[in-house]
C-alpha cells in the first residue's frame, strides 16, 4: 500500500501534498506538468507528455531537406513541383 495524504482546501479547489518519497519516486519536482485523470473513487496523476505545434515540429525543416529525406520515385503527371 502506498503513502496516505490529506485533502485540503487551496482556494476554491482541493489539493494534495504528496509525499516526498511518491514524488521522487514518480520523478515530480517543484513545476512538473501533469495530467489528472479521476475515475472511479480514484484520481491518477500522471507527468505530463509535451504537446508540440506543427511549426515547432517543423522548425528546420525546408522542401529540400523533405525531398532528400524520402525518395518519392520518379515525377509521374503534373506533380513536378519546382
Amino acid at each position: 500500500m502506498g503513502q496516505r495524504a490529506i485533502v485540503g482546501k487551496w482556494g476554491a479547489n482541493l489539493a494534495v501534498r504528496l509525499p516526498r518519497d511518491a514524488a521522487s519516486a514518480a520523478g515530480f519536482t517543484t513545476g512538473t506538468a501533469v495530467d489528472v485523470e479521476a475515475r472511479r473513487g480514484e484520481v491518477v496523476i500522471r507527468a505530463a507528455r509535451p504537446r508540440y505545434t506543427l511549426s515547432e515540429l517543423l522548425e528546420g525543416s525546408s522542401p529540400e531537406a523533405m525531398r532528400e529525406a524520402f525518395q518519392w520515385g520518379d515525377d509521374v503527371g503534373r506533380e513536378s513541383v519546382e
